[in-house]
This record gives structure tokens, C-alpha cells and sequence, in this order.
């Protein structure tokens, strides 16, 4: 990722973004996220939790928090932490990954099964790469707010802990959009390429369909007064029909030099 020095400095500006996203498939709700990203003294923290929604909950039910913390090291992201638990039924899952001289340490539990099918995730995949969460909160080229194709023009090195993959975004147009509360306004499409790496089983068939082209789209939205885009939207097709996780509440609040809070959308 790359970004002008005059980009550098207004990303370090400070703010926090609220945010709620809501998940349907085939337009039926199926589960729901918050989302909160807070910028402050070149660092950034992001949090988020969410549960299972709607029809959904007849099948399953489930929910998770996750958070990720790291500064801004020149024109990059880098990391320091990141944490998800998931609980579904009786069962839960934990990952916690530590960032320590661009390498990535991951703690896994329960830990993986043996699956002789999996590409081995050797130490090499571990290095310079940036946990999921960080990879959302994306700096982009130029000046000014809008939102304009540079911001997909980037390949992101992405390890979640099990599996290491490249999130490939490529412009495709700019939409307008409005949450229910807060943002609304020009949004940049990207389209999403899916390589997995290391870490995975080629013969799942999730893996396969992801690896196709299908049509996924990211949408992102500008955070005003500084060079940082984060989603908006994302629509995934599926065999069943095309997923989409949109945003409902949008509120980006910058801080002064002061400190004083100033709402952006």
C-alpha cells in the first residue's frame, strides 16, 4: 500500500467511526455487526462484535468479538495485536496472533486437526503480513476526501491466524450510498481476488469457489479529513443466491487539535 507523506499526516489526525453493518442472504437478514475504529497519536485500535440474525437463528446460533491494535509506520499499517473468539452452540474458538518484527505468532484453541491436505504454513508465510481487521482500515494515494480508484489499486498480504491469502482489489466504479444514520456520499467499488497461499486445504470446495471470479465487491467509504477508506459494503454471490453485509450506521467523528470531538457525516 502506498500514500503520500501529506496523506501520513492527516491520517494521524484522530477520530473514531461507530458503525453497524447489516448481513442478509437473498435479501432475508442473517446476522449483524458493530464495528468501531478509533485513531489517536499515530495508532489506531478497532473492535467488533456480532451474532447471528433473523431466519438464521431457526438453524444456528452464534456470535463473536474480535479486535485488532497497531500503529502507522510511515505509509503503512502495522499491527501489534489481534484477537477473535467465536462461540456457536457448546463450542468456541479462539485466535490471538502477536506482530513482533514484521513476523506474525499465532495462538490457536482448540488447535488445528492434522489434515494432510493442508498447504503447510511455513514461518515465511508469517512475514509482512497484517491480521484481517487491519487489513479493512486501508490508507489511500492523493489528497482530498472523495473517494476515487487508487483506493482499490492494492494487493494486501493477509494472515488470519490459519490460513495466509492475498486480497487482490481492482477498481470497478463509484456508487452512492447512504446508511440509515450517518454517512452518505460517494463510495469507490472494488472488485476482490481471493489467492490462497498457505495454511489450507485446495480441495475444499469454499476454497474453490472463492478462488473463482464471482462477482465480489467491496464498497469503500471515506473516513473525511484524512486519507483512509474503510467498507461500506460487501456483496459475495453464493450458490444460493448473492450475500451482502452493508453498512446501516456510519458516523465518523474527527478530533481537533484540541481534542474536541467533530462529527464528519
Amino acid at each position: 500500500m502506498t500514500l503520500s507523506e501529506a496523506g501520513v499526516a492527516k491520517i494521524t489526525s484522530g477520530g473514531k467511526l461507530d458503525a453497524d453493518y447489516r448481513a442478509t442472504l437473498l435479501g432475508f437478514p442473517i446476522g449483524q455487526i458493530s464495528w468501531t475504529v478509533d485513531i489517536r497519536d499515530k495508532s489506531f485500535s478497532a473492535a467488533a462484535t456480532g451474532a447471528t440474525a433473523g431466519l438464521l437463528l431457526i438453524f444456528a446460533r452464534g456470535h463473536g468479538s474480535a479486535e485488532a491494535h497497531g500503529s502507522f509506520a510511515g505509509k503503512q499499517l502495522a499491527p501489534s495485536n489481534f484477537a477473535v473468539n467465536i462461540n456457536h452452540g457448546s463450542s468456541s474458538e479462539e485466535i490471538r496472533i502477536a506482530f513482533s518484527g514484521g513476523r506474525a505468532r499465532e495462538y490457536l484453541a482448540p488447535p488445528p486437526q492434522p489434515n494432510p491436505n493442508i498447504i503447510p504454513l511455513t514461518d515465511a508465510f508469517r512475514d509482512g503480513v497484517v491480521d484481517p481487521m487491519t487489513a479493512l482500515i486501508m490508507p489511500v494515494p492523493g489528497d482530498g476526501d472523495a473517494p476515487t480508484a487508487a483506493g482499490c489499486d492494492r494487493k494486501i498480504r493477509v494472515f488470519d491466524g490459519r490460513m495466509r491469502y492475498d486480497m487482490g482489489l481492482a477498481f470497478k466504479r463509484i456508487e452512492q450510498v447512504r446508511a440509515d444514520i450517518g454517512y452518505q456520499g460517494p463510495a469507490v467499488v472494488c472488485r476482490i481476488s481471493f489467492t490462497p497461499l498457505a495454511g489450507y486445504d485446495p480441495t475444499r470446495y469454499t476454497i474453490q469457489y472463492l478462488q473463482a471470479d464471482r462477482g465480489m465487491e467491496l464498497w469503500l467509504a471515506p473516513l473525511t479529513g484524512t486519507r483512509l477508506m474503510v467498507p461500506f459494503r460487501v456483496s459475495v454471490p453464493t450458490p444460493i443466491g448473492v450475500g451482502v453485509l452493508q453498512a446501516t450506521r456510519f458516523v465518523w467523528t474527527r478530533l481537533s487539535a484540541g481534542s474536541a470531538a467533530t462529527r464528519s457525516n
